[in-house]
């Protein structure tokens, strides 16, 4: 670890990570920029660990607390919190490329279990569960649980559950409009190992599927090894849907208490059916009598002979007395209305009471898994080079092996499949592997991305692309160190937090200086902290929590989205019929709506409107480094979106409530709430008139009132209130709430 030359900068050094910056810093004759001050660090590092902004009460804490290490305390609380794992947990879906639907077609069928590897990636990172474990986990818990995969404990039901890494790309093999079903299946191969490459090694070794890269070092024939590794997981030629996919977690003792429900339940619908066949044929019998004597054996026979056993002649005998043949149980009101009307409730009363029965039956959950079959266990299917990537033009065989060089600094050994046990151990051996903490790039480009996140920009730039068309690092002996660090620190991710938000480099301010500009104006040697722009999930996130709508809700199944008359995503419950027509009906989802982004559903086809203005990724098959663009659909959102209006009214409400009615009180804890600080003088007499002025203005010009449809938040009507929903709006749509100083 290098040391600072002089006094003043070896003051500054908090961390070991300060050194190494000080030290480049230094050759030009610069330093650290002084701390931020307490507001904008709590801020910073509260948005940064949790996605959240301060509360009031955080930031009166924070602020009073004169301790030395009150701001390490700090982030010792937010690390704590269960939010920092929907906030980083956020991060690794987006490499996963997490979705809840399968993509690939139109129709984008939705995956009812796919959450539950969302919540198995929160828990993970809220637990601190080691980094190594937790990547092992995902590329192969399966063969860490042993089969069959049934009354499953809570750790295997983890294992399995992490395995769904593997299957979130898009999967068109199950959907009727897929034809090119080797195409499909080969699709979903290679956008794994595009995932999979992109997440552990920071390379893009998808062109290598085709020839021989054209940049890094990797020839045509190392993908089909790396292929090998995952192949008896998907097996080609015995290929399983997604639905294919699924492991029940319902245990043997439910299912007993399920057959047992299911058997009471029977009785009363047994029951039901004799009553409804006694009331079936007491209408038959009244129907026959109305027929020509002759004609009612054969109509009767007709009737009860099963539809698809019945002769051509029952066939017409039954369509030329239509009475006869549309007698069900639903129609018997249509018959003697008195009599059929009175026996349907009856038989209602059957049904309702067989249905409260049922209730109790446990719940059939699932998980989805990546696994492989005893059949591919026993014979492996090989792998073949496909010639200029085609899958129906293989040629050499391969066997499984990580990249060559990577094993000319990191030897592995892979098996092509282990005698006795129940897998082949390919991606088990692969998984130990690239966690050893030798792999010379597992641990590099995962502390590089969170160094990305935490600051902006990554020590190597490109996050996704070690390779020779990459950036270089602009500090490789501290990128080697915080590797080395992070493995000695037993892979603890919060550890590396602590770590990195600590450093004198994480707590100065961003203030700008000329000559730090002219003498490294992209900011590569971190003599400031760098300004960013909130994320989308944060922005929306945020809003909520400001306004006091949020709900804490933590896992289980997604807020559904829906496309509304206008065309836009939003969350809602889709009522509209298979043709896509609005039924018209409203269902209330109780508080649903305000849960954070992260549990939102992931539509391939329908991303929330409001987060795809601010620059959420399609998971294609997933995201290594987000866009933080500046263009017009945001600034649209920010006026007269919905979802802005309606937190800018609740937003407005709460401040009523907590301030009273006097402007300036209100304008204090607006900004408080907002932004974690007091406005200036300047900004309090500015804010303080502005609200005057608009509430006048409300007064002498009424908006019209107009109707709202159900579930929609109607505007504010008070002139006062209106202003202040107004003021409330200028704030969230402000640059000191969508950017981090």
């Amino acid at each position: 670890m290098p040391q600072p030359k002089n006094a003043t900068d070896a003051a500054r050094v908090r961390t070991p990570i300060d050194a190494f910056l000080v030290a480049k810093l230094e050759a030009q004759g610069l330093g650290f920029n002084p701390d931020a001050d307490k507001e904008t660090l709590l801020r910073r590092v509260t948005l940064d660990l949790t996605g959240l902004p301060p509360t009031p009460e955080e930031v009166a804490t924070f602020l009073s607390d004169d301790a030395p290490d009150a701001y390490e305390r700090l982030v010792d609380r937010l690390l704590a919190s269960p939010h920092y794992g929907e906030r980083w947990g956020r991060h690794w879906l987006d490499l996963a490329g997490y979705a809840d639907s399968e993509g690939y077609t139109d129709a984008d069928p939705v995956r009812l279990w796919a959450y539950r590897y969302r919540d198995y990636v929160i828990r993970s990172l809220n637990a601190d569960k080691p980094i190594d474990q937790f990547i092992r986990e995902q590329l192969a818990g399966d063969e860490m649980v042993k089969p069959p995969f049934k009354n499953l404990s809570p750790g295997d039901i983890d294992k399995l559950t992490a395995t769904a890494f593997l299957r979130m790309v898009p999967d068109g093999t199950a959907a009727a409009a897929t034809a090119e079903q080797t195409v499909a299946r080969n699709a979903v191969v290679s956008e794994t190992l595009k995932v999979v490459s992109s997440t552990l090694f920071g390379l893009t070794v998808g062109c290598a599927q085709c020839h021989d890269h054209k940049y890094d070092p990797i020839p045509q024939v190392d993908y089909y090894r790396m292929r090998a590794i995952f192949e008896p997981g998907f097996d080609l030629e015995h290929w399983r849907v997604p639905n294919g996919r699924l492991v029940s977690l319902m245990t043997d003792e439910e299912r007993a208490r399920a057959a047992e429900v299911e058997k009471e339940a029977k009785v009363i619908d047994d029951a039901r059916k004799v009553k409804e066949d006694e009331f079936i044929e007491k209408v038959l019998t009244w129907e026959l009598e109305k027929k020509p004597e002759d004609l009612r054996e054969p109509l009767r026979t007709a009737y009860r002979t099963e539809a698809k056993k019945r002769t051509p002649e029952q066939l017409k005998l039954l369509k030329d007395h239509p009475t006869i043949n549309q007698l069900s149980p639903g129609s018997l009101y249509l018959y003697d209305r008195t009599y059929g009307t009175k026996h349907e409730a009856e038989l209602k009363k059957f049904t309702e009471q067989a249905t409260e029965i049922r209730k109790r039956k446990p719940v059939e959950q699932f998980i989805p898994t990546f696994t492989e079959t005893p059949a591919v266990v026993k014979t492996p299917p090989s792998t073949f080079v496909f010639s200029r990537g085609d899958p129906q033009q293989p040629k050499d065989k391969v066997e499984p092996g990580d990249l060559t060089v990577l094993t000319s600094f990191h030897p592995s050994n892979i098996p092509e499949t282990r005698p006795s046990e129940p897998t082949t151990g390919r991606r088990l051996a692969f998984a130990q592997s690239v966690t050893d903490g030798q792999h010379p790039l597992t641990t590099r480009v995962f502390v590089n991305r969170v160094w990305h996140h935490h600051f902006g920009r990554g020590i190597v730039a490109s996050v996704g692309d070690f390779g020779h068309l990459g950036e270089k690092p602009s500090h490789p002996e501290l990128l080697d160190w915080l590797a080395s660090e992070f493995v000695s620190q037993h892979w603890s991710l919060k550890q590396l937090h602590r770590m990195i938000v600590t450093s004198t480099a994480y707590r100065q301010s961003s203030a700008h200086g000329t000559e730090k500009d002219r003498l490294d104006p992209d900011n590569l040697l971190l003599g400031r902290m760098n300004v960013q722009r909130i994320e989308a999930e944060t922005l929306r996130d945020a809003m909520l929590a400001v306004s006091g709508k949020m709900n804490p809700k933590m896992f289980g199944a997604p807020v559904p989205v829906m496309t509304d008359e206008d065309g836009q995503i939003i969350v809602d419950i889709d009522t509209s019929d298979s043709a896509g027509r609005p039924s018209g009906k409203f269902v209330p989802l109780n508080g649903e709506e305000f849960r954070r982004s992260v549990y939102v559903q992931m539509r391939r086809t329908k991303p929330l409107g409001m987060l795809e203005a601010f620059d959420l990724p399609r998971m294609e098959p997933n995201c290594e480094r987000r866009n933080a663009s500046t263009i017009a659909p945001q600034s649209l959102a920010m006026m007269n979106g919905e979802f802005t209006l309606a937190q800018s009214k609740f937003f407005a409400e709460r401040v009523a409530r907590e301030a009273g009615l006097d402007p300036a009180a209100q304008v204090k804890q607006a900004w408080l709430l907002a932004f974690g600080s007091t406005p200036t003088a300047t900004e309090l007499k500015n804010s303080v008139d502005f609200i005057t002025k608009q509430t006048a203005h409300f007064k002498a010009e009424p908006v019209k009132a107009e109707p709202v449809a159900k579930g929609k938040e109607a505007p504010p009507t008070e002139p006062a209130m209106q202003a202040l929903s107004t003021f409330c709006q200028a704030l969230l749509t402000s640059n000191e709430f969508l950017y981090v100083d």
